[in-house]
């Protein structure tokens, strides 16, 4: 049995477990999760690596900032660079889906010389996403938008019935049913989510990604990640469907790969066995 374990960074307390033995590998989850939904992968990921997991700052069983400007990439990108730190870890590979790859793409440009390497599952750039908004994107991926409405509109509508509107961005964003998450991460995800505080941190999150996140990427597009790094995609998710997924990651990541995954944005349950094939595939090469 892994235990939970916390540690505290920048006035936030951090909720993470430790796995398996060899070189270091951070494992980051996105919205509406938490650091659960890794738990099919670890045990091919821990014959090979020494696996951290964790909880977000604002998701989880991590604290819950209580402004937008403590939700940034940055802050997030910080607390986990003070977390591998102090477990020892000197330079480490990071792998992130959603929330957890913007995290893991912003640790990459601000502590280039930690990042061994970097994988990011199922987005595209925040400034990308942001600066080319059209309306089929905006009407895929309106959480971006309904989320980012000023407190308290969005908590106190999603409050009503949180396990509605999470269940529904986790069928909303391409392929997906109910079926193909696990019940028991469900369970935890749906324990994570009911709490009024964690859906605040989460709203504050999308805030943030237009208030400061935006700005922040704007400032280092002429900038690229150097360390190898792999775009892994859903091949029936709605990013696939509306742009070329790669080809948004072209100038920002100079030693790139890609590869598309069956499922859709949450292709991470939907095929296990493959993500961490490929995950392990790319990791063996570098």
């Amino acid at each position: 049995m892994i235990q939970t374990q916390f540690f505290e960074t920048d006035n936030q307390i951090i909720a993470y477990e430790v796995a398996g033995n060899g070189p270091p590998l951070l494992l980051l989850h996105g919205f509406p999760q938490t650091r659960a939904m890794w738990r099919p992968l670890l045990p091919a990921l821990t014959e090979s690596f020494t696996v951290v997991t964790a909880d977000l700052r604002g998701y989880g069983e991590s604290s819950k900032p209580s402004s937008v400007a403590e939700m940034s990439f940055r802050r997030m990108a910080k607390d986990m660079v003070a977390l591998m730190t102090f477990l020892g870890h000197d330079a480490f590979h990071a792998v992130g889906h959603d929330r957890g790859a913007r995290t893991a793409h912003r640790m990459a440009l601000d502590y280039p010389e930690l990042v061994l390497s970097l994988i990011v599952m199922d987005i595209v750039p925040t400034e990308y996403l942001l600066s080319n908004m059209t309306t089929e994107i905006a009407k895929a991926y309106y959480h971006w938008l309904f989320l980012a409405q000023p407190h308290p509109f969005p908590e106190r509508m999603i409050e009503h019935d949180p396990d509605a509107y999470f269940e529904r961005c986790l069928l909303g964003f391409g392929k997906a049913s109910l079926s193909d998450f696990d019940a028991d991460l469900l369970d935890l995800y749906r324990t994570a989510w009911r709490d009024p505080d964690c859906i605040r941190a989460m709203c504050h999150d999308y805030r943030a990604a237009i208030e400061v996140d935006w700005a922040d990427d704007r400032v280092d597009l002429d900038r690229q990640v150097e360390c190898p790094s792999l775009v892994l995609y859903g091949k029936d998710g709605a990013m696939a469907h509306l742009l070329d997924v790669p080809a948004t990651w072209a100038e920002r990541l100079a030693n790139m790969q890609h590869a598309a995954v069956e499922g859709g944005h949450f292709f991470p349950d939907q095929s296990p066995k493959t993500t961490t094939d490929a995950v392990l595939s790319f990791m063996r090469s570098v």
